[in-house]
């Protein structure tokens, strides 16, 4: 058997993984990643890259100097029997050092996200700003080879291959038919791109999550971290009760990696691994109702190797997953692709509908919410979905889901069977299988309302985040809200899926895996989402996921390295 000595060995190349591995190497330890998929990336280069870090160096550039028990009070009033002091003190007290660190040592640089506010802002502590970054934007050009070696962004989320940019880039292509300087900035990015496309292959600006991989796969580059794709860890190797490295299928057969300091778990989670989503998720009898954003690859096999090794499933917890409200997406070659409805539904003049005909929450709030709502709320005995409803206007001026706005055609998305549309709401819904009188009644009540800017059932545009959501540039006085009312109407259907699961591996505040009595067992690390959800499960807001991932490889690499 082949054989390769290291100081650390990272099982997974998402932002965990590379976050963990960049810290030790730029320690002094010898680095070791090895990547399942034949790609780097992960879930993360799929994700929209937005990490939330409160009392972060941009924020305190930016002059947001908040209270340091301003984010503890809110995540309290969130998380109430799920806040775990020790991790969440970790988390908040390294976040700050971690983008400090990246940005003085790396490649790694960030934008912040200053303007978005926690999703519950009526809670106390909730922050109206200053607690979001995102990887700058990067020119894949600077790392070379390795660029063709990473994961290029979600097909249904990127515009001929084109990475768009949450914040400026997105609203820009939302507003390209109502502003002329957005028309020429999304002319010229699409330009841009299509020369891309005709010299490389493929897209060269980098943004979102795959800027962020890039970026932190170019610092691993840099610090001689030894990258190895196609590479799944097998089985670990624990000598006098501590982990010492895996075992590793390779090209050519298994390799032993030998790890002197130990093993970092941070392949992924579970969102891919069927059996363990039927015994976790509600209403999920088979597993395979639930439409799973992460690669393939991201199938619980980090989790897997720290159970063998004596840790522990963590499922004590607010939700097992990370809900993302989710439709199919068919492609004309075949396939079928899944589309995250992130954006849509916070715009005026769209609603969210059950099989009843009857709305079920507040379709500005955050995306884990709706879809938590929908599962707790569709009619028993039947499928778990809802339908997002709307009027021509909308559809042409934001677009519904993946059926792109003006001046991109409806037609494919029709043909396709993605949308539905019909020239009265009846005729609608009888297409989509909901109650015709019932939503008809919904959508009349609804529009009473609406044309006063006012949403009584559900209160949108209540919240500094539902307003985010919503468009500035709404004549109305609601952001939010509009009436549904110039046809023909549309409708997409709406699936329960997935960012990532919550579930993972018990840790303690410096993320190494505990085993069934409480105690660390030595050399392993568990991050991302192979640890258990630091906080427990609960969605308070967006980048709940790459934020703590970053710190705690972050925290992981360090402690390895003593330091």
């Amino acid at each position: 058997m082949k054989r390769i000595d290291c100081d650390l060995l990272v099982v997974g190349s998402g932002a965990a993984g590379l976050s963990a591995a960049v810290t030790a190497a730029w320690h002094g330890l010898q680095v070791v990643v090895v990547e399942k998929a034949p790609v780097f990336g992960g879930a993360t280069a799929w994700s929209g890259g937005w990490m939330w870090l409160p009392g972060n160096p941009l924020a305190k550039r930016a002059g947001i100097h908040e209270d340091p028990q301003q984010p503890r009070t809110y995540l309290q009033s969130e998380l109430g029997p799920h806040y775990d002091a020790a991790r969440i003190d970790a988390f908040l007290d390294h976040a700050p050092a971690m983008v400090a660190f990246f940005e003085q040592h790396t490649a790694l640089q960030f934008v912040d996200g200053n303007g978005i506010p926690d999703i519950h802002g009526q809670l106390p502590g909730a922050a109206t700003g200053g607690h979001q970054l995102i990887a700058a934007p990067y020119d894949a050009r600077a790392i070379g080879a390795l660029n063709k070696l990473l994961r290029p962004t979600m097909r249904e989320t990127a515009f001929m291959g084109m990475p768009i940019m949450a914040g400026a880039d997105l609203g820009a292509f939302l507003s390209m038919t109502r502003s002329a300087k957005s028309f020429f900035y999304v002319a010229g990015r699409v330009l841009r791109h299509l020369r891309d496309l005709a010299l490389h292959g493929r897209a060269m600006h980098l943004v979102n999550g795959v800027a962020l991989i890039g970026r932190l796969a170019k610092s691993a580059q840099d610090l001689r971290v030894q990258l190895i794709a196609s590479a799944p860890a097998q089985r670990l190797l624990v000598e006098e009760g501590a982990v010492r490295g895996a075992v590793v299928a390779m090209e050519g057969g298994e390799t032993e990696i030998r790890a002197r300091r130990g093993v970092v778990l941070a392949a992924g989670g579970f969102p891919n691994d069927v059996a363990r989503r039927q015994a976790l998720f509600p209403r999920t009898p088979t597993g395979r109702e639930h439409l799973a954003l992460p690669p393939t690859s991201c199938a619980g096999d980090g989790i897997r190797l720290g159970e063998w090794a004596g840790g522990v499933l963590e499922t004590d917890l607010a939700s097992p997953v990370a809900w993302a409200p989710v439709s199919r997406v068919p492609h004309a070659d075949g396939t079928v692709g899944h589309f995250p409805h992130i954006i849509d539904r916070g715009k005026p003049g769209v609603i969210g509908v059950l099989s009843n005909g009857r709305r079920f929450v507040n379709e500005a709030d955050g995306y884990h919410d709706y879809t938590a709502a929908m599962v707790a709320q569709a009619p028993a005995g039947e499928e778990v979905c809802s339908w997002l409803v709307c009027d021509h206007r909308f559809q042409r001026l934001y677009g519904l889901g993946h059926a792109r706005p003006f001046p991109l055609p409806v037609g494919p998305a029709l043909r396709s069977g993605y949308l539905q549309r019909a020239a009265t709401i009846e005729a609608l819904a009888r297409a989509c299988g909901i109650a015709p009188a019932a939503l008809a009644e919904t959508v009349r009540e609804f529009n009473e309302h609406a044309r006063r800017g006012e949403d009584p059932a559900f209160g949108r545009g209540s919240t500094p985040y539902n307003r985010k959501m919503g468009d500035a540039l709404h004549q109305g006085p609601n952001p939010c809200v509009a009436p549904i009312e110039r046809g023909p109407f549309y409708a997409v259907k709406v699936l329960p899926g997935s960012f990532g699961t919550f579930a993972g591996l018990r840790t303690d505040a410096r993320a190494r895996v505990l085993d069934a009595g409480g105690a660390p067992i030595a050399g392993l690390y568990a991050v991302g989402t192979d640890m258990a959800s630091v906080l427990g499960g609960c969605y308070p807001s967006g980048g709940i996921n790459l934020g703590p991932a970053m710190t705690f490889g972050y925290i992981a690499g360090r402690h390895v390295a003593g330091a």
